[in-house]
C-alpha cells in the first residue's frame, strides 16, 4: 500500500506540542517541542508538521551522514507546499517503515543505495501537495470563495480582496477538510526550488557546532562504556578476571555482554584505560585461522566448482569464443575493504522500566528497534530510536551490532550508557567489503571489437547475511553494472556466491566498484588488444545508446583526450551506469619518485536525470572520486589467524589533502527520471585510474590497490 495514501486516510492528528513534542502516527518526534513554540501541532501526514504559530516542519525519513538528504528531502516537499525553505525547519522521522520505508530497498526504513531522492522524488511531492490543497480547500470554506481563487505561496494562503492567511492560521479548520490522494503536481518548468542550487540546511549547526553527532549525545544520569572484543570476530570470551579493572577511579561496573566484557565508567577516557586491564581468556571460535589469501584461493576454486546463477545471456558466447582465433582472458581482483567512518561506532541506550531509549547514528531505524528489541525480550513499541547526524556512513551503520552492545550494557547496569569504540575497534570489528573475483573472456572479429563475451564474478553475498537471502537466489546487490553497455553479439553474465568466512557488509557503491574495475579494465585490455584508442573504442560500441555517448563524448573532450601531456603523464577513460546515472570519468596520473601513483585530474561527466540539488549533486562527486582513490590506490584489510592486521589510518591510510585531484564536473541537463548521485563516482573513477596506470607504465595491475609494488610485480 502507498505509504502517502495510507496515511492520508488517517487525517490530521492533533496534539500539544507542549506535551508530548509532536505527534506522528503514535510516535513523539524528537525535536519538535524546540521547533515549535506554539501550543498546538498539526500532522496533516507523516511528512509535514504545522504548528498554530506558522512554524512549519517537513520531516526527512533518511539519515544525514554528508549527503544532504535535510535539505533535498525537504526542498522536494516544500517545492509543492509552497512555502520558503528558511521559512521551515527539518525533523528526523522515527521508526515506522509503514509510512517511511525505502521502496527501493524492499521496504525497510534504511538509508543507502543511493536511493534518497530516487524513492522519495513522487512521495515527498505529493506529500506537500496534499497538505498545499487542503489548506486552500479550508481557506475557500472560510472566506466563502470558489478554491480557484485562492492561492498558496511562501506560508500564506491568499484569496480575492487582498484576503489572506497563514498556514498557521488555518490548520485547524483544514483538519475536517477531505485529503486528496492524487493532488495536482507541479510542472517541472514551473518548479522555483528544485533544480535550483541552494545552500544546505544543517550547514550553520555544523559550523556553529549545535549539530548534534552520536559522539556528541548526553542525557542525565549517563556513564560510558567501553567494551573489549574477541581479537578475531566470531569469539567469544571462556573467562574474565576484571579485579583491578574494578579498583581503577571512576569505573562504575564491568558486565560481560555476547560480544564481549564492557567497562562502565564516569568518563570514556577512564572506562577505556581501565578496559585495558582486563584479563581475559578468549575461544577464538571458527576464523581462528583466517587470512586474506586463503580466502581468495577459495574464491577462485569456488568460481570453477560452484552453481553459477546468471545474470543474463545471449547467443552461445563458448562457441564463439571455442572458435575465435583472437581470444583474450583475464582475471581482477577486488581487495577486502573497512568503512572506517570518521566517527567511530557508538550509540548511546537508556533502559528504564522494561523501556529502551536509543539515541545515535544509524542509517537503519526500524532495524535498530527490532534488533534491540529482540535482544533485550522487549515490544518494539517500547523502543524508540532518535537518529542523529551520521559522522559518516558507507553502508557500516546499516548494521547493528554497536546499537544492540549499548542496550544490553544499559540494561545490564541499569542506567543510560553510551558505548564508543575506538578507531582501533572499529577498523577490526568491522563488515567488510567482501574480496571479488572476476574472470573474464572475449573473442574480437577482424575489426578488433568483441564478438562474444563472457563474464564471471565470485563473491559473498552481503544481502544474504543482512536479509537471508536464499544461496539459490541472485543477489541484486552483486549483479549491479555487472552488464556493461558495449554493443557484443554474445555473451553471459553469470555470478557464483561463496562465504570465504568473514562478515561482510554494504560499502559505498556496494558491487558497482567490484564489476565496473572488472568491466572497464577489460574492454580497456581489448582496445589495446585490437590496436584502437580506448575512448574511440568505447564509443563505438556504445554507439546506439545517446547517454552513455553523450557522457563518454563530454568526460573525453574536457578531459582533453588524444592532446599532449607534459612528459611523464596518462589519461585513463572509464564509463559506467548506476543507480539511473550515467557516468564517464578521465583521470590523468603521473608516479611519484618511489612509484606511487598520483591523480592530477579527474573529469567527470555525470547524467543522473533530474537534479534536486546540483550544488550536493556535485559535492558528493568531489565526495565519491576522493573515497574512491582509497581502494583504487592504498587501501586493503589482510588478515592473519583471524586478526584483521589494519589497525587505524597509518596502515590503511586515507586521501590526504595534497593527495586530492583537481575535480572539473559536468552535469547534463536532462529530464529524465532522477538517480542515484551518492555512490556511482566511488565506482567510476577506479577503473578510470587503473586504465591512466595502465596508459602511463605498460604494465596492467589486475588486483587492487594499484601500489608502486604492485605497479613493479605487474
Amino acid at each position: 500500500m502507498d505509504p502517502i495514501a495510507d496515511t492520508s486516510r488517517r487525517g490530521f492528528l492533533k496534539t500539544t506540542a507542549l506535551a508530548s513534542g509532536g505527534l506522528l502516527l503514535g510516535v513523539s518526534i524528537p525535536g519538535l517541542r524546540d521547533a515549535h513554540a506554539a501550543g498546538t501541532l498539526y500532522t496533516p501526514n507523516a511528512w509535514v508538521h504545522i504548528a498554530d504559530d506558522n512554524t512549519i516542519t517537513l520531516i526527512s525519513a533518511r539519515s544525514e551522514m554528508g549527503q544532504g538528504v535535510y535539505t533535498s528531502m525537504p526542498m522536494l516537499i516544500a517545492e509543492e507546499l509552497g512555502v520558503d525553505l528558511d521559512k521551515i525547519r527539518v525533523a528526523i522521522a522515527p521508526p515506522d517503515a509503514k509510512a517511511y520505508g525505502n521502496a527501493l530497498l524492499g521496504g525497510p526504513q534504511l538509508t543507502g543505495g543511493s536511493t534518497s531522492v530516487r524513492d522519495g522524488w513522487d512521495k515527498l511531492r505529493i506529500g506537500g501537495a496534499q497538505v498545499r490543497e487542503m489548506l486552500i480547500t479550508a481557506a475557500a470554506a472560510r472566506w466563502d470563495v470558489d478554491r480557484d481563487q485562492v492561492k498558496a505561496g511562501n506560508g500564506i494562503i491568499t484569496g480575492p480582496r487582498g484576503l489572506k492567511a497563514t498556514f498557521g492560521e488555518l490548520a485547524a479548520s483544514a483538519a475536517n477538510m477531505p485529503v486528496p490522494e492524487k493532488p495536482p503536481l507541479k510542472d517541472p518548468s514551473a518548479f522555483r526550488i528544485v533544480g535550483k542550487r541552494t545552500r544546505r540546511l544543517d550547514t550553520p549547526s555544523k559550523v556553529n557546532g549545535t549539530a548534534q553527532f552520536g559522539i556528541d549525545v548526553k542525557v542525565p544520569g549517563m556513564a560510558y562504556a567501553a567494551l573489549e572484543q574477541a581479537p578475531v570476530i566470531g569469539g567469544t570470551v571462556k573467562s574474565f578476571d576484571a579485579a583491578k579493572a574494578k579498583s581503577m577511579p571512576g569505573v562504575i561496573d564491568v558486565v560481560q555482554i555476547p560480544d564481549g566484557v564492557a567497562v562502565v565508567a564516569d568518563s570514556w577516557w577512564r572506562a577505556n584505560k581501565a578496559r585495558k586491564e582486563l584479563q581475559i581468556q578468549w575461544d577464538d571460535g571458527p576464523n581462528a585461522k583466517l587470512n586474506d589469501k586463503a580466502m581468495l584461493e577459495g574464491i577462485r576454486a569456488a568460481s570453477g566448482t560452484g552453481k553459477p546463477l546468471v545474470i543474463k545471456t545471449q547467443g552461445d558466447p563458448d562457441a564463439v569464443i571455442a572458435g575465435s582465433q583472437r581470444v583474450v582472458k583475464r582475471e581482477y581482483v577486488s581487495q577486502l575493504l573497512s568503512h572506517s567512518p570518521l566517527e567511530p561506532m557508538n550509540f548511546t541506550a537508556s533502559w528504564k522500566d522494561g523501556k529502551v531509549m536509543l539515541i545515535g547514528p544509524t542509517q537503519w531505524q526500524d532495524g535498530a528497534q527490532g534488533a534491540v528489541a529482540k535482544a533485550l525480550g522487549v515490544q518494539p513499541q517500547d523502543v524508540s530510536v532518535q537518529t542523529t547526524f551520521l559522522g559518516g556512513g558507507f553502508g557500516r551503520r546499516i548494521d547493528l551490532d554497536f546499537i544492540v552492545q549499548a542496550a544490553q550494557i544499559s540494561k545490564a547496569v541499569n542506567r543510560p550508557v553510551k558505548l564508543v569504540w575506538s578507531r582501533e575497534d572499529d577498523m577490526t570489528h568491522d563488515f567488510y567489503r567482501p574480496q571479488a573475483l572476476h574472470q573474464l573472456a572475449a573473442a574480437l572479429g577482424p575489426d578488433g571489437k568483441p564478438t562474444a563475451m563472457t563474464f564471471r564474478m565470485t563473491s559473498q553475498s552481503i544481502t544474504g547475511r543482512v536479509f537471508g537471502l536464499p544461496a539459490e537466489v541472485q543477489d541484486p546487490l552483486m549483479t549491479e553494472a555487472a552488464l556493461a553497455p558495449y554493443a557484443i553479439p554474445a555473451f553471459r553474465h553469470d555470478v557464483v556466491k561463496h562465504d570465504a568466512g568473514l562478515r561482510v557488509g554494504y560499502w559505498r557503491s556496494v558491487s558497482h566498484l567490484l564489476n565496473a574495475f572488472a568491466n572497464e579494465s577489460f574492454i580497456d585490455e581489448l582496445a589495446k588488444e585490437a590496436g584502437q584508442d580506448p575512448y574511440a573504442y568505447r564509443m563505438a560500441l556504445v554507439a546506439s545508446q545517446p547517454r552513455f555517448a553523450n557522457v563518454l563524448k563530454i568526460a573525453a573532450d574536457k578531459a582533453g583526450w588524444g592532446t599532449p601531456l607534459p612528459a611523464g603523464r596518462a589519461r585513463g577513460i572509464a564509463l559506467m551506469e548506476g543507480y539511473d546515472t550515467y557516468m564517464a570519468q578521465v583521470a590523468e596520473v603521473s608516479l611519484n619518485a618511489d612509484g606511487s601513483v598520483k591523480v592530477h585530474k579527474v573529469t567527470v561527466a555525470a547524467d543522473l536525470g533530474r537534479m534536486v540539488n546540483p550544488d550536493t549533486v556535485e559535492a558528493q562527486i568531489q565526495s565519491s572520486v576522493v573515497f574512491g582513490m582509497g581502494p583504487a590506490l592504498m587501501q586493503e584489510i589482510t588478515l592473519d589467524n583471524g586478526r584483521v592486521q589494519q589497525t587505524n589510518f597509518h596502515n590503511f591510510p586515507l586521501v590526504r589533502m595534497n593527495e586530492a585531484p583537481v575535480i572539473d564536473i559536468t552535469l547534463v541537463n536532462s529530464t529524465e527520471k532522477p538517480g542515484g548521485i551518492g555512490e556511482p563516482a566511488t565506482a567510476v573513477v577506479v577503473p578510470a585510474i587503473a586504465n591512466a596506470v595502465a596508459a602511463l607504465t605498460g604494465k596492467r595491475v589486475r588486483k587492487l590497490p594499484i601500489t608502486a609494488e604492485a605497479i613493479r610485480s605487474a
